[in-house]
């Protein structure tokens, strides 16, 4: 099975953003561009990002009618990006509409990927926010078994889930999991975490790392050493 390390380029422009892949001299790090940098600086970004030889995870989490998600995946389909993302909750026909959005003309598309429960989201908040009185996992696996209905690649997911989704979905169905911080490490607003190297054990196919990377004092060396725990299984 492939792994990857994703860094999440949570910056708030261009500038800031190529400053920091400025800093990768050897390595060209996958990464995920979301809402904030995508608001702020647009498709430009995507162009040359990918210019400069990274592969790019759109997280825009789309989530409307099933008419706008397809045509919306069309737009970002000629955006050369690797993966993009929905919200399950969308049902599976949005889904079902996102997909043939994404496709191309000649057959071709990125991975689309749809979001269960975010890494924020505590069980608590699930069921009195959300209204959802079923426990954590079995939202989880539910959006997840949709989601392969929907024809969809995978889930985003915790990691502390990924090996379950693994079970019900199969091996082949992708895990990307946020919510990885290293041993120690302040969670942030994360609730449902795991280290890189524990996420690999529990069937992680890509971590999403970003502020211990991003906003650690040496980036590239937190880079290498998330590698070194997810990708090589090299335990600190």
């Amino acid at each position: 099975m492939s792994r990857d390390v994703i860094i999440a380029c949570d910056f708030a422009g261009k500038e800031e953003t190529l400053k920091f892949l400025d800093l990768f001299q050897e390595e060209k790090p996958f990464l995920k561009i979301g809402m904030e940098l995508f608001y702020a600086a647009g498709p430009e970004i995507i162009t040359e990002i990918k210019r400069r030889g990274h592969k790019i995870f759109l997280d825009l989490k789309l989530h409307d009618i099933p008419n706008t998600v397809k045509k919306a995946m069309a737009v970002l389909s000629k955006l050369n990006v690797d993966i993009v993302n929905l919200h399950a909750g969308g049902t599976i026909a949005m889904m079902e509409a996102g997909l043939e959005g994404l496709r191309r003309p000649d057959g071709t598309r990125p991975l689309l990927i749809a979001v269960t429960q975010l890494t924020s989201t505590s069980e608590e908040k699930l069921h009195e926010d959300l209204l959802i009185d079923r426990p954590m996992d079995e939202t989880v696996m539910h959006y997840a078994k949709n989601a392969k209905i929907a024809g969809l690649d995978g889930v985003v997911c915790s990691p502390l889930e990924a090996a379950r989704v693994h079970e019900v979905c199969g091996d082949e169905f992708l895990t990307v999991t946020p919510g990885v911080r290293f041993a120690g490490g302040a969670v942030g607003d994360q609730v449902r975490v795991m280290t890189p190297y524990a996420a690999r054990m529990n069937g992680s196919d890509y971590i999403v790392v970003g502020r211990p990377i991003t906003a650690a004092a040496d980036p590239v060396e937190a880079y290498r050493r998330c590698v070194a725990q997810f990708v090589k299984g090299e335990q600190e």
